[in-house]
């Protein structure tokens, strides 16, 4: 299987055992989403759109829109407005504009309310076409005598004089009345054609010519991010943290694994592995630790980062697994000796692994043959926070069954101290692994009734 299929299997593993957890987190990052709203109020946005006439290149589109949404523009579009409260400090961070195709410079408005939307940004536009027209008249604001408006009136004050004079030089037919005459048409006729000329050729007044397209819309919408926006992403945001933190806790996890890990964290020799059919056989780690029922709830008690049971090998294997684990043990332990199982109260499949290791162990055939006595088997529950293992009495030793990847190096160590503690030698440890497979009634029994087992059929090797 490749490494991006084992990510999926792995994410998939987490929707299906920490769906409630998942669930909740998103619930509260859709609460802060929502609260988040509420520190921000409602903004809503519109534009307003002014073509510019002429030939314009992109710079000088870049350089208009930078005039329109300049302090010169928004400063005068403030005090038109006057908005109680609004400074012009605060408009300039509402305002935006934009150049678009066809020489058109957008200009938007954001306010709290649409009808404010909605002036901002016409107001703006109105001030941006004036200021863009005194700009094109000679580059200052206050003096606009020498504009364009003004050239052409003294160009029509200029003809008029022209005709004065023409009307008050000689009345008579004489040569030199006729060539004064003559002056002063050709003077007109060239100021005119000088005037058009100019027009034609002067950019800056071609330029001027800006149109506002209309009235902007009044906005029916908040502007992003909305209140449905931040809830949302406020649940997508906790959900993919939640996610992610699992995946690092997985990465980050040390527990051992494989057989030969556990063995070695317990200091005693491996046995063997078996299997316990019943697929919906879940590992729980809490048991009735202070707490449980809320972890109970979220799905905590279930441990997400164990594979799914396998397939079961059928149930000719799983006896001859049985049966090889209880022919070690014989072989460990000889003559007729009791032993206990240190189970873990929390591990659900190690104890159905101790009861069906001993019922197997009953039905062997090849231990009432045997010469040598069968240990007798006490099941004793312990707890992986403090583990404590009764005294030693009569017994002569220890066997732990439990869970692959479910107990870190520290809890196994803490179940060998407690056995050397209490003066038991750990004569042998089995990992159980669930199976998916029909499980048998034999299976069903309580595990907290287990009795005191002999491995074997030997009479001679009872409870004594």
């Amino acid at each position: 299987m490749s490494e991006d299929a084992i990510r999926l299997v792995t994410i998939g593993r987490i929707f299906r055992r920490r769906w409630r957890l998942l669930a909740i987190v998103a619930l509260v990052g859709a609460l802060v989403g929502y609260g988040a709203s509420l520190l921000f109020p409602p903004s809503y946005t519109t534009s307003t759109s002014v073509v510019l006439a002429g030939q314009w290149e992109e710079r000088e589109l870049l350089t208009q829109t930078e005039i329109a949404a300049s302090s010169a523009v928004v400063d005068r579009a403030a005090a038109a407005l006057d908005w109680k409260g609004v400074s012009a400090a605060d408009l300039r961070d509402q305002v935006k504009a934009t150049a678009a195709d066809g020489n058109i410079i957008k200009i938007s408005g954001t306010a709290s309310t649409p009808e404010h939307a909605q002036e901002l940004s016409d107001q703006v536009a109105k001030e941006f076409v004036t200021f863009a027209a005194r700009l094109a008249g000679d580059g200052t604001e206050s003096d606009t005598a020498a504009g364009p408006e003004a050239l052409r009136e003294k160009v029509v004050q200029t003809n008029r004089r022209i005709s004065d004079l023409a009307n008050a030089a000689d009345p008579g037919q004489t040569v030199e009345g006729v060539q004064a005459r003559t002056e002063l048409e050709k003077l007109r006729t060239s100021l005119q054609e000088a005037m058009k000329k100019l027009d034609e050729a002067d950019p800056a007044t071609n330029k001027a010519n800006m149109v506002v397209m209309g009235p902007a819309a009044l906005p029916t919408g908040e502007a992003p991010p909305t209140r449905t926006q931040l809830v949302a992403a406020g649940a997508l945001l906790f959900f993919v943290c939640a996610v992610i933190g699992h995946l690092a806790a997985a990465r980050a996890n040390r527990r051992p694994r494989t057989e030969p890990e556990i063995a070695a964290a317990l200091g005693s020799a491996f046995l063997g592995t078996v299997d316990v059919p019943g697929g919906r056989l879940e590992h729980r780690t809490q048991g009735s630790a202070p707490g449980a029922w809320f972890r109970r709830i979220l799905g905590l008690d279930i441990r997400w980062d164990v594979p799914a049971p396998q397939p079961s090998g059928g149930e000719a294997g799983r006896q001859a697994r049985y049966r090889r684990v209880c022919a070690r043990l014989r072989d460990r332990v000889p003559g007729s000796r009791r032993l206990i199982v240190v189970v873990p109260e929390t591990d659900d499949i190690a104890h159905q692994a101790a009861g069906q290791l001993v019922a197997e162990a009953q039905s062997d055939p090849s231990a009432t043959s045997s010469s040598r006595g069968n240990p007798v088997l006490r099941v004793v529950e312990v707890s992986m926070s403090r583990p404590l293992v009764p005294d030693r009495g009569t017994e002569a030793g220890a066997l732990v069954v439990l869970s692959a990847g479910i107990w870190t190096a520290g809890e196994l160590a803490g179940i060998a101290e407690a056995c050397a503690d209490a003066g038991h030698q750990v004569v042998g440890t089995v990992v159980a692994g669930a199976v998916r497979g029909p499980k048998r009634a034999a299976d069903h029994a309580p595990r907290h009734t287990t009795p005191p087992l002999a491995v074997g059929n030997d009479a001679r090797g009872g409870a004594g």
